[in-house]
């Protein structure tokens, strides 16, 4: 476990969890010892960039499971399962841009104020679908 975690650059307790939510399964010695196989850096390379671009442990996981007999998954792997994330990825980006960008603009505005802002917000008609952000 030691050797993995300074190999995968994670904490042992990263390991543990992921073990504990299904995404790495070591095989165990008769003294109970976790024993990795060497294909494992690369499994826990592809959850982790995975997980750097936002999709959740529980999809990755899920993912991973459509791997005949819970292999390591390869580069052809990757660009099917990364494919079908690609369109969530595009939401988010998209939602980040107009997040970013409205947020500009109200800066830019210099009001900060929702009640009275008549670029973003005129007449606060916002405030009319309930209590806070309805921008977000």
């Amino acid at each position: 476990m030691g050797e993995i975690a300074r190999r995968s650059g994670l904490a042992v307790s990263a390991l543990h969890y992921y073990e504990s939510v299904g995404l790495l399964s070591p095989e165990r010695t008769a003294g109970n010892q976790r024993r990795y196989p060497r294909s494992v850096l690369r499994r826990i390379a592809f959850i982790r960039m995975a997980n750097r671009v936002g999709i959740p442990l529980a999809d990755v996981a899920a993912a991973l499971a459509t791997l005949p007999d819970g292999r390591t998954p390869t580069r052809r792997d990757w660009e099917r399962l990364s494919g079908q994330w690609r369109a969530e990825l595009d939401e988010r980006i998209h939602r980040l841009q107009q997040l970013r960008d409205d947020f500009t603009g109200c800066i830019g505005c210099g009001c900060l104020s929702l009640n009275s802002c008549w670029m973003l917000n005129p007449g606060d008609r916002l405030g009319e679908q309930g209590p806070g952000p309805q921008r977000l």
